[in-house]
């Protein structure tokens, strides 16, 4: 297939780590997108001065303002969106000793 476009040929974009102090959350929803769909909440996310998006299921979320926190996520047209049950509390070694 000559020039053709092959899916296991793509390179996909790696996943993006980000971390750093939760300075703010603000929670829209809960919105439905399809009937019998679970509730989904979006989280607008600050961390470190950067915007980020999140979105879930759960009405509330593992982390608060003032924690260091760490995710994975991607960069699309959109902004910048959390990846699901990536985001949590990051911890500090030097905390445990």
């Amino acid at each position: 297939m000559a020039g053709g476009f092959r899916r296991g040929n793509r390179k996909r974009a790696p996943k993006l780590e980000g971390r750093g102090e939760l300075q703010e959350v603000e929670r829209e929803g809960p919105f439905k997108e399809w009937l019998g769909m679970p509730d989904l909440y979006r989280y607008r996310l600050v961390v470190d001065g950067e915007t980020y998006s999140y979105q879930t299921e759960d009405s509330e979320i593992p982390v608060a303002v003032g924690d260091k926190v760490v995710f994975r996520y991607k960069e699309t047209k959109a902004g910048n969106w959390v990846d699901r049950n990536s985001l949590g509390k990051a911890i500090d070694p030097a905390d445990y000793q």
